[in-house]
């Protein structure tokens, strides 16, 4: 079996292509890009408008999404939405949070997103107790929800044993992931102190593990239940991938960093979001953050540097002399005030720019994409820092990169993911080709397909039906007025 998309236009090979006749399996794969398709076959399905692979958000904590428009009316700096955003945090359960996520995963898909990296630090119980622990006076840690006690494992057996049931939260954000059918890359964040030599506030105390070997233990339990429970077959179809995170060097001590050496596939980090975080790792260290995990011997091209905003020149080449990838989050970046960060000279100097949502001040492929560029023209007083084929690169296969995923491009072999864009809407008429991408916004998504089926139509998930319902069972799920 097969399905076949024909589309009006489409970026192929880096190139407007014309009358792109897209092939997958039944696994979701691509295994055949045809152009010069006058007319649609019979059997394929006709896409107007013009293609983008799908667009991949490599930078994500989803439960922020519930504070867009509620911390505007005070002002204040990072550090003071930062507590807003914990209250949110100690509401979560893995219940709750499925739901919550659901929403904000669909959202991504109407918003031209089919694939996420999820930088997820909330694993434990409000307390830190591990689900499916014991607490020292024998009562068992807060149970999970129903659906976790209920999902059976391939082999048919109730995930009922403690082992499993400590990545109930994890398991939470793979089943939302899968549930709408955005590919997930979950990046398993370790967050060991709240800040240098410091313990973690009552706040913070569900994200840490105690020790680098309490996160290193956990992860690899991760990584093996989640094969077991979510395995990685062809590309179109496999939606769950484990990845792993150093929360920041605030969060993870120097000594510990070495360790991230240990790990296979992509590992990811905040890194010089504030001036704040470069002042501390140079009193505390005689270092730069980026320094610091150069010594320890992260800075290589598996690594992801997300927002990169606060470097100096030397930070600058080691992050491009060892290829690594840079997530920018310009919606974020420029609603908590963090500042703009040098993502041309970075980008001359070999690091592989990508982009990211963050808190989804916006969940819009499209506006992230043009503000990497405004951030640029307003810092630099120039136009065309980058071209729109580089900004499209920087959405796609830039994502890919970061995340290690088979997507970010139109290409026999990897995943059917695509997102069709509106070129007669009252914001796009008259664009010329690939410049839509600075003149469209995800109100001109017209259709997103992942794994060769469409998951959203005219902003309605083809499953799932209305997404602001989902909201509202997502805001119901933590208490919270929608």
């Amino acid at each position: 079996m097969s399905t076949r998309y024909w589309c009006e236009s489409a970026w192929v090979d880096g190139a407007v292509a014309r009358g792109v006749l897209l092939s997958a399996d039944d696994t979701g794969t691509l295994t055949a890009v045809e152009t010069g398709i006058d007319t649609a076959p019979s059997d394929a399905e006709a896409v107007s408008g013009f293609i983008l692979p799908g667009g991949v958000n490599a930078h994500s904590h989803a439960f922020h999404r519930m504070l867009r428009g509620r911390t505007h009316g005070d002002g204040g700096t990072f550090w003071t939405w930062r507590e807003v955003m914990y209250s949110v945090a100690a509401k979560l359960d893995p219940q709750s949070y499925e739901t919550v996520a659901r929403a904000v995963f669909a959202e991504m898909l109407a918003g031209g997103y089919t694939s996420v990296g999820e930088f997820h630090y909330v694993h434990h119980v409000q307390d830190g107790t591990p689900y499916g622990a014991e607490r020292p006076g024998g009562d068992a840690a807060d149970p999970v929800s129903d659906a976790d006690e209920h999902t059976e494992r391939p082999g048919g057996d109730a995930n009922d044993d403690a082992g499993h049931r400590a990545h109930a939260m994890e398991r939470a954000l793979a089943r939302a992931a899968a549930s709408v059918g955005i590919r997930i890359r979950l990046l398993d964040t370790c967050y060991l102190t709240g800040a240098i030599d410091t313990e973690l506030s009552a706040e913070q105390a569900r994200f840490g593990d105690g020790t680098i070997d309490g996160y290193m233990d956990r992860h690899a339990g991760l990584v093996d239940s989640f094969a077991d429970e979510f395995p990685v077959n062809a590309p179109g179809e496999s939606f769950v991938h484990v990845g792993a995170a150093i929360h920041s060097i605030r969060a993870v001590p120097a000594a510990n960093l070495p360790r991230f050496t240990e790990l296979s596939g992509p590992v990811h980090v905040h890194l010089s979001e504030q001036p704040a975080e470069n002042d501390a790792s140079q009193s505390a260290y005689g270092a730069s953050p980026t320094e610091v995990l150069a010594r320890s011997g992260v800075v290589d091209d598996r690594l992801s540097a997300v927002h990169a905003t606060h470097l100096s020149e030397k930070d600058i080449a080691l992050l491009g002399g060892s290829r690594s990838t840079i997530v920018m989050c310009p919606c974020t970046e420029a609603d908590l005030a963090d500042g703009i960060g040098p993502a041309r000279e970075l980008a001359d100097a070999g690091a592989v720019i990508s982009l990211g949502s963050d808190q989804h001040v916006v969940l819009d492929a499209l506006r992230e994409t043009q503000g990497l560029e405004a951030g640029e023209r307003l810092r630099s007083g120039q136009r065309g820092r980058f071209s729109p084929a580089e900004l499209i690169t920087a959405l796609t296969e830039g994502g890919a990169r970061s995340l290690d995923l088979p997507v970010g491009a139109l290409e026999v072999g990897k995943a059917c993911d695509f997102v069709a864009l509106r070129t007669d809407s009252m914001r796009t008429m008259g664009s010329r080709d690939e410049q839509i991408i600075l003149t469209a916004t995800s109100a001109d998504v017209s259709l997103t397909v992942s794994g060769g089926r469409v998951r959203v139509r005219d902003g309605v998930h083809a499953e799932l039906g209305d997404i602001s319902e989902l909201y509202a069972q997502a805001f119901a799920a933590l208490e919270m007025e929608g």
